[in-house]
């Protein structure tokens, strides 16, 4: 019998709280959690036969849960923007805001509703343009985002030349670039954040290896069946043998969501940082360099044509 790996939260009840992804996999076990802690839910979905099975899955766990199901399509930046106007106009102020959903590896390139690459576009400027339209709320609320990069930040490079992939594409090379694109993001939101007194707080983490869909069969991404590389990882998790579950995955960013620190990097703690329970860890050296940041902060607020106060 493996040991359960838990995390204590502390007391959200009047904090709100938007989770993105949060309609399966590791980005539904992050809602519940935060449900189960006390927070109001936004989840903004794609899917909204998802979306409410997630509602009904989270009360299950959570009776007295608030739950606000909005539609949102990260890939394309007028949904972001629809979103962001009509939350805004409600008013309510954001207290954490858990940047979780991504696409994985399409076998052939693919674009957003803009013309994207479609993980750089989803992955990393959708989110980009969220926090940009969030921005009100999220000072509001004093708010920390966390920006939920992978273990894939540790390894390729950001794609400067090309960053839709146009001149070629490698599925696992455009996923890297995209997760540390955001990754340089989100440090760069906590640096500027500080430096011009927006009041939010950033961290970053990732879940390690679990199984979740980002590798099931994804008929809309050219991917009809699981790859071999998921059912190995499923096969590994059932045994409780070195990657998570995507109970513990979710852990790293509630640590990040929760811990009194900012400008900091959590992910499991197993061998290779692939499971085991949550903690600091040290940057990957492809999220270490500032000029590298600032550079990502420009490139991509122009990529989703939105702007941050001076």
């Amino acid at each position: 019998m493996t040991r359960r790996i838990d995390l204590a939260l502390p007391d959200l009840t009047g904090r709100r709280a938007l989770v993105t992804g949060g309609s399966d996999g590791i980005g539904l076990r992050i809602a519940t959690r935060l449900a189960r802690a006390g927070a109001d839910l936004v989840l903004p979905v794609r899917n909204a036969a998802k979306g409410e099975a997630a509602a009904t899955a989270i009360r299950a766990e959570a009776p007295d849960a608030s739950i606000a199901l909005h539609d949102l399509d990260l890939s394309s930046l007028d949904s972001v923007a629809a979103l962001g106007e009509q939350l805004v106009a409600a008013g309510d102020p954001i207290h954490l805001l858990i940047g979780n959903a991504g696409v994985m590896t399409p076998p052939t390139r693919q674009t957003t509703a803009d013309g994207f690459e479609l993980q750089f576009g989803t992955n990393h400027l959708g989110h980009v343009a969220l926090v940009a339209r969030l921005l009100p709320l999220l000072r509001a609320g004093n708010a920390r985002v966390v920006t939920q990069v992978s273990v894939a930040a540790n390894q390729g490079a950001v794609l400067w030349n090309d960053p839709n992939s146009e001149a070629s594409y490698d599925g696992m090379r455009a996923y890297s670039h995209s997760k540390i694109a955001y990754g340089l993001f989100g440090l760069e939101l906590d640096r500027r954040s500080r430096a011009h007194g927006w009041g939010i707080t950033a961290n970053l983490s990732h879940p390690g290896i679990a199984p979740t869909s980002l590798l099931s069969a994804r008929a809309e991404l050219g991917r009809e069946r699981e790859t071999a590389g998921r059912r190995m990882i499923g096969f590994l998790s059932r045994r409780g043998l070195l990657v998570g579950t995507p109970d513990s995955a979710a852990l790293p960013a509630l640590l990040a969501a929760t811990a009194p620190e900012s400008g900091r990097f959590y992910g499991p703690q197993g061998p290779g940082n692939a499971g085991g329970a949550p903690g600091e860890q040290r940057l990957y050296s492809r999220l270490r360099s500032e000029a590298d940041a600032a550079r990502m902060w420009d490139l991509s607020l122009a990529m989703a044509g939105v702007t941050f106060p001076a």
